[in-house]
This record gives C-alpha cells, sequence and structure tokens, in this order.
C-alpha cells in the first residue's frame, strides 16, 4: 500500500466501459515527512476522495480486487481517505497538515 496526496483529476469523457464509476487522480505518493516519495500515478477511486487530500492506494494485483471481481484495466486504486498517520503513539500526518479542501 502506499500513502499519497491527490494532486488532481483526470477528465475522459471516453474510457473503457469496465472504468464507468471509477474518478480518476493524480496521486503523489509521500514518505512519513508528508515529502514527495516517487512518480506520480493515476489511481482509480470511488470513495469521492478530493485534491489535497491523503489517500491509501493499492495497486498490482490488488487494486483489480476491489473491483469485485471484475475484470478492470487498473493498476492503482484508491482504497481509504486517511485522517491522521501516527507512528509510536505520534501523529505524523494528518488531513490538515496535507492541505485537505475544508
Amino acid at each position: 500500500m502506499i500513502i499519497g496526496r491527490v494532486k488532481g483529476n483526470i477528465w475522459a469523457t471516453r474510457k473503457e466501459e469496465s472504468l464507468k464509476g471509477y474518478k480518476l487522480l493524480l496521486v503523489q505518493p509521500i514518505d512519513l515527512a508528508g515529502e514527495p516519495s516517487g512518480r506520480v500515478l493515476v489511481a482509480g477511486d470511488k470513495l469521492g476522495a478530493g485534491e489535497g487530500e491523503l489517500v491509501l492506494v493499492v495497486h498490482g494485483s490488488s487494486a483489480r480486487m476491489v473491483a469485485d471481481g471484475r475484470d478492470v484495466p487498473i493498476d492503482a486504486t484508491v482504497v481509504g481517505i486517511i485522517d491522521t498517520v501516527e507512528v509510536e503513539r505520534a501523529r505524523v500526518l494528518s488531513c490538515d497538515e496535507a492541505g485537505a479542501r475544508e
């Protein structure tokens, strides 16, 4: 799993039929200090995440499993919108610090 920050949306008026219902997001993986860590990826989202929010993303075969067993051409999926991340009882990331929308 990857922790990331939503950087934007991808609008596609025409896309593969099996992607219907998915919002496509640009997600920047981040480290526990909130700094960029790796390349921006495109992730499918059915949870309604928005720009600036922290999200939990799965990729590879796990991303396709989220699609209720459907054969969906997707390799990254948002599986959670993060409120806070704690390490050894100390908050290291929170949605407020990530610049999430109000």
